[in-house]
């Protein structure tokens, strides 16, 4: 993939529900906005990290909040040039391109707006290839990369910048700023090098988030075979199918939590329950835990094949449990205690998508 174009952005805002695992924000506005920066700019270039100089500087950028805020408030168009700028005069150095820093929900196509508007490419990576709803949380934190300097900006132009010791206390420092800056911000962190991220990143992330779009689309038009192919691509499994039967949901310390309870559509004694922090966190059946984080579980329509942001679910709605495999960073020791059940507060050994217990 070398660039981004308007043909691409419905295909990639699709994947990017996907892998937004029910969180990371309903793309809708970031889609808008991808293909009006398309238009006056035209086509966004994509590169590879490897390809740039190993020392370049890379421009993180996303969006963070609690999922059901962007539906009603909307950023304005400067909070991303300011925070980048900001770093970039702190560090001393101009960045030589845009680094997704999520792949999922908003943030899959709200990087490749700003790249637009900064006239830089965007490279085709990220650090997590899923959404997940703490900024420590990534692969780079693994990797053993700071996640500051960090700046952060809100809509009314209040603006944040600030370094701390470890990278748990920049995610507790940036959730006490997006509290006060009404549940949602625009974020820098991880300033890494193009080499950093070629070596710890997750890198080839926009092209599959295009990629499963593409297949969500061909379910859509209702191709043969698409679903088949689809859960191939995704190495995934449709782990219960049924109708909702609740949901219950709060906000609350900067997230989106609840709880989306489904009855089986072919045997009504049974039952699934999704526990939700933004994303979709561990899906029990019947009580017992049939996939959880790092893993994706996302929630996808019967009839449309439409995957749904936790705001979306609706009563009544037929959806298709599905679980997807993360990456296997995510499944080693020290991937599992930074974003596996226990780091969400679940007292859960992890097992893998089909594993025993």
């Amino acid at each position: 993939m070398n660039s981004i174009t308007l043909d691409d952005v419905e295909d990639l805002a699709l994947g990017a529900v996907v892998l937004g695992t029910g969180g990371g924000g309903d793309p809708y506005i970031a889609k808008i906005m991808l293909r009006e920066a398309i238009a006056k700019h035209g086509p966004i270039e994509i590169v590879n990290a490897a390809d740039l100089d190993p020392d370049g500087l890379l421009l993180p950028i996303c969006m963070v909040g609690a999922p059901t805020v962007v539906v009603e408030k909307f950023p304005n168009g400067n909070e991303a040039g300011r925070v980048l700028r900001a770093l970039e005069s702190h560090l001393g150095r101009t960045g030589v391109a845009v680094l997704p820093l999520e792949n999922g929900g908003l943030n899959s196509l709200f990087p490749l707006v700003v790249a637009a508007e900064l006239g830089l490419p965007c490279v085709d990576a990220d650090a997590i290839r899923r959404a997940f709803p703490q900024i420590e949380m990534s692969l780079f934190t693994l990797a053993g990369l700071s996640s500051t300097p960090m700046t952060m900006a809100d809509s009314m132009g209040n603006y944040v910048f600030f370094d701390s010791v470890d990278n748990a206390t920049g995610e507790k420092l940036a959730r006490s700023c997006v509290a006060q800056m009404g549940m949602l911000a625009v974020v820098s962190a991880y300033a890494v090098t193009a080499g950093e991220c070629a070596r710890f990143g997750a890198n080839g992330s926009l092209t599959y988030c295009l990629e499963i779009g593409r297949r969500i689309r061909a379910i859509q038009e209702g191709r043969p075979g698409a679903y088949t192919e689809f859960l191939r691509f995704c190495e995934a499994e449709i782990l219960f199918t049924g109708k909702v039967a609740d949901i219950e949901r709060r906000t609350t310390g900067g997230w989106a939590r609840g709880t989306i309870t489904l009855t089986h559509l072919d045997d009504p004694a049974r039952a699934m329950r999704v526990e939700v922090q933004n994303e979709n966190l561990i899906a029990f059946e019947d009580g017992e835990p049939k996939a959880m984080v790092p893993d994706l579980i996302t929630l996808l329509d019967t009839e449309t094949g439409t995957a749904m942001t936790t705001e979306a679910v609706a009563y009544g709605q037929r959806l298709h449990v599905i679980a997807m495999p993360a990456l296997p960073q995510w499944h080693t020791p020290e991937g599992l205690a930074l974003a596996g059940p226990r780091a969400f507060g679940y007292d859960l050994d992890f097992v893998p998508i089909g594993g025993t217990r």
